[in-house]
C-alpha cells in the first residue's frame, strides 16, 4: 500500500502532531480488523500525551512545574513523617515492655508533633496536588475547545466519519478523568516508590535473617521480611491484573453508554415542541429506556468487576498486617527481637505492602483513565484531521481568499465534495459584483445547500477556491436560525456582544421585522429557543442582519417559516435597508425571484451537480450591463448543457 505524506498538525499545546501510521487512517490488508484497532488505541494514549505533556512545556501552565516541585518535595516530606513515626512504634512498645513510665511519658509528647506535622504535610500535598489537576484541566480544556470551535470544527465533526460522538461528554467528563488520573497515579507512585524503598532498608535492618531448621538440616533466608513482602506484593497484583483485565473496555463502553443516554435525554429537551405537537412521547420513551438499557447493562459488567478486584484488595489489607507479626514470632519468643522491633517491622511490613499493592488499589481508576485518555484522544485525531486538511496540500480541500478584480465573490474552479471526494457539485467558476442579488435555484438534494455553505466556509472539501473581497464581512442566515440562552437582548445582538448597540436601536430593528410586541422584553432572560416560534426566529434573524449591517449576505431557506405576506415585507425590508449588501439565496418559492437580480439554476449529473443556467432576473438597460454580471464557464457553455 502507498503511504500518505507525513503531515504535521499544531496541536493544542503549539506541538508539531504528526499523521498517525498508514495503517491506523487506512488499515493494510495484511492487517486482521482487531490488530488495527489494537494499533489505533495504543496511538491513542500516545496522541494524548503528546497534547497532555504540554502543560509542562513553554506554552503551559504559570505555575506547573511550581506545583509539581512542590508536590514532589511534599510527598518526601511525608515519607520523613511516617518514617518518624515508624521509629516512634518501635520505641513507645520497648518502653512499654520495659515498664519505664518515665520514657512512655516522653514519647506521649513526642508523638503529638509528629501527627500533627503530618496531618498539615498531607493537607497541604492535597491541595498541591489538586491544584495541579485543576491548572492541567483548565489548560487542556481551554486549548482543545479553541480548535474546537475554530473554522467551525465543531460543525464539520458532524459531517465525517470516526469516533468523535458526544465531544460536548468527552471535552466535560472524559478529559476531567484523563487529567485528574495521571497526577493521582504520579503522586501514587512517587510516594509508594519511595515509601517501598525506606522501609525495605528498615525490614531488612531489622528482621536480619531467618534460620529454619528441617532436621539435621537447616536453612538461612537473608531478608526474609523483605522476601515476604515482596512475594506477597506479587501475587496479590499478579491476582488483580488476571480479574481485572477487562476493566479498560468495559469502562470505555460504560462511558459510551453515558454519553449515549444524555445525548437521547438532551435531544428530547432540544426538540421538545416538535415532539409534543407530534405526539411522540411513546417513541422518545422507547427510545430512552433503551439507552438506559444500555447503561445498566454496562454498569453490571463493571460492577462484576469491582466485586472481583474487592476480593483481592479487601483480602490484602486484612492478611498484610498478620503476617509480619507471625513471621517475627519466632525471633521474639527466642529473645532475639523485642516487641519493638516486631511492632516496627509489622508497621514498615505493612507501608512495604501498601506500596507494592498500589496497582492493586488502583487499577479501576487505571483502567477508567485509560478509557478517559482514549475517548478525548480520539476526538483530538478528528480534529488532528480537519487541522491537516486546513493546513495540507489543498487536495480535496476548497481555499479561501480575496478576489484580484472587482468582484465581491468569486467561485474558481469551485467544485464541492463530501469528505471522502464523493462529487456533488461539479466545477463551476462565477463572478458576483457589489450590490448583486444572486438565487441558486435548483431540484432538493441538488447540492444548494451545501454549495451555500462552501460560500459561506462552513463546508471545506472540494476544489477549487472561494474568493471575497478584502476587508469584507459575511453573514449566513440558516434556515434554523440559532437563539443563545439568556436575555432576548442576546439573542438579537448574537454573535456581537449585547452591549454593541443601545436597546433603542434593538427595538427600531424588532420594529421593522415584525416583532414589536417584543420590544419591551429585551432585557428578559427567558427561554427564547423554546418560547419563539418559527416564523419569530427567522425575523429575530434578519433584524441581526439590520444590526450587523454585513457587506455579504448567505440565505438558506431563511424565510421557509414566513407567509407569502411576511416573506415579502422581510425582502422588501432587506433591499430597501441593506441595499448595498451583496446577496446569496437558496429557496424553493418562485415568488422570491422578484427580489433577485440573478437566478443561477444546478441540475443534477453524473459526477456532481452542474449549473445548467445563469439569467438575469432584472432586464438589462441599453448600453448597460447588469451591475456586477459574470459567469465564465471552463466547462460546456450552459445552453448546450440544458
Amino acid at each position: 500500500m502507498k503511504k500518505p505524506p507525513i503531515q504535521e498538525v499544531v496541536a493544542e499545546t503549539g506541538n508539531p502532531v504528526e499523521a498517525p501510521p498508514p495503517e491506523i487512517l487506512e488499515p493494510d490488508s495484511a492487517l486482521s480488523p482487531e490488530e488495527a484497532e489494537e494499533l489505533r488505541r495504543d496511538y491513542l494514549l500516545t496522541r494524548f500525551w503528546i497534547s497532555a505533556r504540554g502543560f509542562w512545556g513553554k506554552g503551559g501552565g504559570r505555575l506547573a512545574w511550581a506545583f509539581t516541585l512542590g508536590l514532589l518535595l511534599l510527598i518526601v516530606l511525608q515519607i520523613s513523617f511516617q518514617y518518624g513515626i515508624n521509629v516512634w512504634n518501635r520505641s513507645i512498645f520497648d518502653a512499654i515492655e520495659k515498664k519505664d513510665s518515665a520514657r512512655v511519658f516522653y514519647l506521649t509528647g513526642i508523638f503529638f508533633p509528629l501527627a500533627i506535622g503530618s496531618v498539615v504535610v498531607g493537607v497541604t500535598q492535597v491541595f498541591a496536588r489538586m491544584s495541579t489537576q485543576r491548572r492541567w484541566r483548565s489548560w487542556l480544556t481551554n486549548a482543545v475547545v479553541s480548535r474546537w470551535l475554530t473554522n467551525g470544527r465543531y460543525y464539520q465533526l458532524n459531517l465525517v466519519g470516526g469516533d468523535h460522538q458526544n465531544p460536548e461528554y468527552r471535552i466535560a467528563e472524559d478529559l476531567r478523568i484523563a487529567t485528574d488520573a495521571p497526577v493521582d497515579f504520579a503522586a501514587g507512585v512517587t510516594q509508594a516508590f519511595l515509601s517501598a524503598t525506606t522501609f525495605i532498608v528498615v525490614l531488612w535492618t531489622i528482621g536480619g535473617a531467618l534460620t529454619l531448621s528441617f532436621g539435621s538440616a537447616t536453612v538461612t533466608i537473608p531478608g526474609f521480611l523483605v522476601i515476604a513482602a515482596v512475594v506477597y506484593a506479587v501475587i496479590a497484583s499478579g491476582s488483580m491484573v488476571v480479574i481485572g483485565r477487562n476493566f479498560v473496555s468495559i469502562s470505555e463502553s460504560k462511558n459510551q453508554a453515558e454519553a449515549d443516554y444524555r445525548y437521547a435525554l438532551t435531544r428530547v429537551r432540544e426538540n421538545g415542541e416538535s415532539i409534543a405537537l407530534l405526539g411522540g412521547e411513546d417513541e422518545e420513551r422507547s427510545g430512552i429506556d433503551k439507552s438506559f438499557g444500555n447503561v445498566l447493562r454496562q454498569w453490571a459488567l463493571l460492577c462484576g468487576q469491582h466485586m472481583r478486584t474487592t476480593v483481592v484488595s479487601q483480602g490484602s489489607n486484612l492478611i498484610a498486617p498478620v503476617i509480619p507479626i507471625l513471621l517475627c514470632a519466632p525471633k521474639f519468643l527466642d529473645g532475639s527481637m523485642t516487641l519493638g522491633q516486631v511492632m516496627q517491622a509489622a508497621s514498615a511490613f505493612t507501608i512495604v505492602q501498601t506500596a507494592f499493592g498500589w496497582l492493586v488499589d488502583n487499577y479501576p481508576r487505571l483502567a477508567e483513565w485509560n478509557a478517559g485518555a482514549r475517548r478525548i484522544a480520539s476526538l483530538m485525531m478528528s480534529l488532528d484531521g480537519l487541522e491537516r486538511a486546513e493546513t495540507g496540500d489543498g487536495s480535496n480541500r476548497i481555499t479561501r481568499g480575496e478576489t484580484d478584480s472587482d468582484a465581491m465573490l468569486r467561485l474558481n474552479d469551485l467544485s464541492v465534495t463530501l469528505d471522502d471526494g464523493t462529487a456533488v457539485v461539479g466545477q463551476s467558476e462565477v463572478e458576483i459584483g457589489p450590490g448583486e442579488r444572486v438565487l441558486v435555484a435548483g431540484e432538493s438534494g441538488t447540492g444548494k445547500s451545501t454549495l451555500v455553505r462552501a460560500i459561506a466556509g462552513l463546508w471545506p472539501w472540494g476544489g477549487g477556491s472561494v474568493d471575497i473581497r478584502a476587508d469584507r464581512r459575511m453573514f449566513m442566515l440558516p434556515q434554523k436560525p440559532y437563539v443563545p440562552s439568556g436575555t432576548l437582548r442576546r439573542a438579537i445582538a448574537y454573535p456581537g456582544a449585547a452591549e454593541d448597540w443601545t436597546v433603542e436601536e434593538m427595538a427600531e430593528a424588532l420594529d421593522k421585522v415584525g416583532l414589536a410586541h417584543l420590544k419591551d422584553k429585551i432585557e428578559e432572560d427567558a427561554p427564547w429557543d423554546q418560547t419563539l416560534s418559527g416564523g419569530e426566529k427567522q425575523r429575530l434573524a434578519f433584524a441581526r442582519l439590520l444590526l450587523h449591517r454585513p457587506d455579504i449576505i448567505v440565505l438558506d431557506e431563511a424565510t421557509s417559516a414566513l407567509d407569502e405576506a411576511g416573506q415579502d415585507n422581510i425582502m422588501k425590508l432587506l433591499h430597501d435597508e441593506l441595499s448595498d449588501a451583496t446577496i446569496v439565496s437558496v429557496a424553493h418559492r418562485p415568488e422570491l425571484e422578484q427580489f433577485h437580480s440573478r437566478k443561477i439554476t444546478l441540475e443534477r449529473r453524473k459526477g456532481g451537480a452542474k449549473l445548467v443556467s445563469d439569467i438575469d432576473l432584472i432586464p438589462r438597460k441599453s448600453g448597460r450591463r447588469l451591475m456586477g454580471r459574470w459567469l465564465r464557464r471552463r466547462s460546456t457553455p450552459a445552453s448546450k448543457a440544458a
